[in-house]
């Protein structure tokens, strides 16, 4: 799993009764085996290093276009 700043990291639940986590990458600590500072979307920090599987990456691509109107 290839993962890079900016990325949002989703880790599925262990077990069904439980919610998942999802979060920004915010620091790359490691590439292998990979370990990332995350900060989650309930705005704590952790250290992750995801097992295989048990973590999917939503790259974070930037949008192009016009910037906002203002008045």
């Amino acid at each position: 799993m290839q993962a890079k700043v900016g990325d949002r990291i989703v880790i599925e639940a262990a077990k069904v009764t439980q919610p998942g986590r999802a979060g920004r990458i915010e620091e790359v600590l490691r590439e292998e085996p990979p370990t990332y500072r995350v900060r989650w979307d309930d705005g704590r920090t952790s250290v992750l290093a995801p097992s295989a599987g048990g973590a999917r990456v939503e790259t974070v691509t930037k949008k192009r276009g016009r910037a906002p109107r203002t008045a």
